[in-house]
């Protein structure tokens, strides 16, 4: 069995990722928005905690991306009989990068929205145990030297109530 602690930032990555879901979210609200805005590809949606001055060193992992995992794990034991009742903090990190700081300053808002649209469309009952109840909280970093010229970052997380035997 897939350790709890991995179990929902999987569970979401797949959410993501299936049919190109975030690259056509991202699309779709920039069109509406007569923006131009680069689309975060799925090669690009990863399950790993590497902070980004490492990720930057890291051919592989380009930008703009978005990194997933668990940031917490609480146990309350609030169901007898259950070996875990509690839950489990889900961290999706945004992050994008360009030339111009004015760019990566909107990029990051538009993608921020286009994860907690698909988000909001995945509450309810997640499978394995796991229920998501729609609430999430997001905290903007400001832009800072790095990746292809700037990079801003923000953090997304939230909550996955998990009750299994």
């Amino acid at each position: 069995m897939t350790p709890l602690s991995l179990l929902g930032a999987q569970t979401f990555l797949t959410k993501l990722t299936s049919g190109d879901a975030l690259e056509q979210q991202i699309m779709l609200i920039s069109n509406n928005a007569n923006a131009q805005v680069p689309p975060i590809r799925s090669e690009r949606v990863v399950l790993s905690s590497i902070p980004m001055e490492v990720a930057d060193k890291n051919v592989q992992l380009g930008y703009p991306r978005v990194c997933i995992y668990s940031s917490s794990v609480k146990n309350y034991r609030t169901e007898k009989f259950r070996s875990f009742s509690g839950e489990v903090a889900v961290a999706v990190e945004i992050w994008a990068s360009g030339d111009l700081i004015t760019d990566v300053d909107t990029w990051i808002h538009y993608y921020v929205e286009a994860v907690a649209e698909i988000l909001q469309e995945s509450a309810g009952d997640w499978g394995s145990g796991m229920f998501y109840s729609g609430d999430y909280d997001v905290q903007f970093q400001v832009a800072k030297p790095g990746g292809l010229g700037f990079v801003e970052a923000a953090k997304l997380t939230f909550f996955l109530n998990v009750s299994v035997t």
